[in-house]
């Protein structure tokens, strides 16, 4: 593979261009991709050229610069979660449904949470979540889920790391965060009530593939009483998903 006199490689260059954008972030300057990237601005400019040729970026008439059309065709059809979100997504409808407020679908990704999709309804609550987003493990119901259910190293540096404290009920304490992890590995859900936000709560449950957390599923409501209810509905929802993934979906992390 080609390299730069620097030693990094052309294509490691077209990475941080790419990963440049922030999620949900639209337009950006060639000037402001090589800021964020540290690269020199000749280099930028030759390579988004590159990238536009072949699709992965777009550039308007101001010669902003976003990604482009091919990068996501590319990356949907050729996905591992695809065959995940295909056995989810009957479900996931059903569930938005019921709560008429936002459905979710997480995986683990390094130290976060990584949405693959959100079903939301007109006038729901505030939610942090975006598709292709990521949010903290330790401070959403889907993070914990996963968190509860990932490999013991993971575990331990979550636990010993300093954490965000999003809004003054988020469990940035080390001796809270095991009581919770412990006590959603023993009933199977989880409820976080005003977390990520004073106004909103999420629950969450896990799918599982043997004792494998593959996914969660959670939903975003109103931060009242009546949230916890929704733990069993969770955890229904989690084991439909899991019988269809049993049924021979094919998924791999």
């Amino acid at each position: 593979m080609e390299r730069t006199q620097a030693g990094e490689s052309v294509l490691s260059r077209a990475v941080r261009i790419i990963e440049a954008f922030a999620p949900g972030e639209d337009w950006l300057t060639v000037t402001e991709l090589a800021a964020r990237t540290g690269l020199p601005l000749p280099t930028v400019s030759r390579m988004v050229s590159e990238l536009a040729l072949h699709g992965w970026l777009e550039r308007d008439a101001a010669r902003r610069v976003r990604l482009g059309v091919r990068l996501w065709e590319v990356s949907v059809r050729s996905s591992p979660a695809l065959g995940l979100r295909e056995a989810a997504m009957p479900v996931l409808e059903d569930l938005h449904a019921q709560i008429r407020q936002h459905a979710q679908l997480g995986v683990l990704r390094g130290n976060e949470v990584l949405f693959l999709e959100r079903l939301s309804a007109p006038r729901a609550v505030v939610n942090y979540t975006r598709i292709a987003g990521r949010l903290s493990l330790h401070a959403s119901s889907a993070g914990l889920v996963l968190l509860a259910h990932a490999e013991p190293d993971l575990q331990e540096r979550i636990l010993a790391a300093p954490l965000k404290a999003y809004t003054p009920a988020t469990p940035t304490d080390e001796g809270q965060l095991r009581r919770i992890l412990a006590t959603i590995r023993q009933t199977g859900s989880v409820h976080c009530p005003g977390y990520l936000h004073p106004d909103v709560a999420g629950v969450a449950a896990p799918v599982m593939r043997g004792r494998e957390a593959v996914a969660a599923l959670s939903v975003v409501v109103p931060n009242a009483p009546e949230a916890r209810g929704y733990e069993p509905l969770l955890r229904m929802a989690a084991a439909a998903v899991s019988r269809r993934l049993d049924g021979g979906t094919t998924f791999t992390q």
